[in-house]
């Protein structure tokens, strides 16, 4: 069992090199992360986005059915 266990945390490691991250290893503090915090604000500006047009369809399709059901 302990030699599964080793096998498997050797796998991991060596695909975990093979991995492409989203920050520069050579940089230092903030600056490191430049990619990973780019992605996450568009990511979050994606989000306010869709979830705006989705209320707003929502808005005029609960209009629309109320009017269509008080006629």
């Amino acid at each position: 069992m302990f030699g599964k266990v080793g096998r498997f945390t050797s796998e991991v490691r060596g695909e975990l090199a093979k991995a492409s991250w989203p920050w520069d290893p050579n940089e230092k503090g903030f600056k490191r992360y430049k990619e990973l915090w780019d992605s996450t604000v568009v990511v979050l500006i994606a989000m306010v986005l869709v979830g705006g047009y989705i209320a707003l369809f929502d808005v005029f399709l609960i209009a629309i059915v109320n009017w269509l059901t008080k006629v």
